[in-house]
């Protein structure tokens, strides 16, 4: 099993308002579609650590990371074959989410519309369970 990070970005970790969607800009078979960012973890790296990095690189921002959004499958949300993703809420602390890669476009989506976009298979029953989250 592979592991990915991904972070439900919000603008307060106590009441989340909005959530950013990322739009994917590659493979071909992914592009258009929107999905939480992050991404995979490295050998003997640690989650928490994997996100940070990956956050940095695909949005220019760094983080506070609030609590984990279990999932599923161990903890874990699958996101099929071989790979599953584990979550955090986060909360932007330095610079302004751009889209630098991976992505062609960002999105920050009101509590009560965070499935409004063409989610990937994989993050769509996560987005409804951090939107039954958010609205308490």
């Amino acid at each position: 099993m592979r592991l990915v990070v991904g972070a439900a970005l919000v603008d307060d970790l106590e009441r989340p308002g909005v959530l950013l969607a990322a739009q994917r800009s590659a493979p071909p078979a992914l592009a258009g579609r929107w999905e939480l960012p992050g991404g995979k973890v490295e050998p003997g790296e640690p989650p928490r650590e994997a996100l940070h990095r990956e956050l940095d690189e695909e949005l220019g921002v760094g983080v506070e990371l609030g609590s984990e959004v279990p999932g599923p499958a161990g903890g874990a949300w699958p996101l099929g074959g071989d790979l599953a993703m584990r979550v955090w809420w986060a909360r932007v602390v330095r610079g302004d989410p751009a889209p630098l890669q991976d992505h062609r476009a960002l999105r920050w989506l009101p509590v009560g519309e965070w499935g409004s976009v063409d989610w990937l298979p994989g993050d769509v029953p996560l987005v409804e369970r951090l939107q039954e989250l958010a609205r308490g």
